[in-house]
């Protein structure tokens, strides 16, 4: 179910359309007192221009109460703050949703690891939202 490359990334596979695992991942974040800070379809944007992307939308979520101490820890962590989530559909048709493992950002950063479980939470909200 899911795959971690060597570039940080980890990608789920999901049964659901794009447009539906992302609603159940925005429910799913909202459900857990997180907020959402943008919700971006890139494959509307493209249309918008007269260009084809498959589907493709970004959620941007998260919480100053998590992220400010990360922040205050390790300043460069703010780059990838709030945490992203992408969900896409690939050149098969399979969807996948795709986040920064925490492992990765932590080591890509210098977070404290009493400070991981700030934004370890990314992982079990994207395995709810593919399910």
């Amino acid at each position: 179910m899911a795959s971690l490359g060597n570039d940080g990334l980890v990608h789920l596979s999901s049964s659901r359309s794009v447009s539906e695992a992302m609603n159940v991942l925005e429910s799913v974040v909202r459900n857990r007192g997180l907020n959402v800070v943008a919700r971006i379809d890139h494959s509307g944007d493209a249309a918008n221009v007269g260009l084809t992307l498959p589907p493709t939308e970004l959620l941007i979520f998260g919480n100053p109460i998590s992220g400010t101490p990360l922040m205050i820890a390790a300043p460069t962590a703010a780059i990838d703050l709030p945490l992203k989530a992408l969900v896409w559909q690939d050149e098969h048709g399979r969807v996948w949703l795709t986040y920064n493992n925490p492992q990765y950002l932590q080591e890509r950063h210098g977070i404290p690891d009493q400070l991981l479980k700030n934004i370890a939470g990314i992982t079990c909200i994207s395995e709810e939202a593919v399910l």
